[in-house]
């Protein structure tokens, strides 16, 4: 599955992201995908669960 106006490919997350969530949230939705490379392919996360543990202060 290519990306497009919905859905996007990121390796790694990134404060800045939240505002695409905001984006889809007011616009046709849409998913992020963080953990794959551009072309969707899974290569993980090597902090994955600091994430996960910090994803409340959001």
């Amino acid at each position: 599955m290519p990306e497009n106006q919905n859905i996007e490919w990121k390796s790694r997350w990134k404060d800045e992201y939240l505002e695409w969530i905001c984006g889809y949230a007011n616009a046709q939705g849409g998913k992020i995908y963080i953990g794959c490379d551009d072309d969707g392919n899974i290569i993980g996360l090597s902090n994955a669960r600091k994430l996960l543990e910090d994803s409340w202060l959001y």
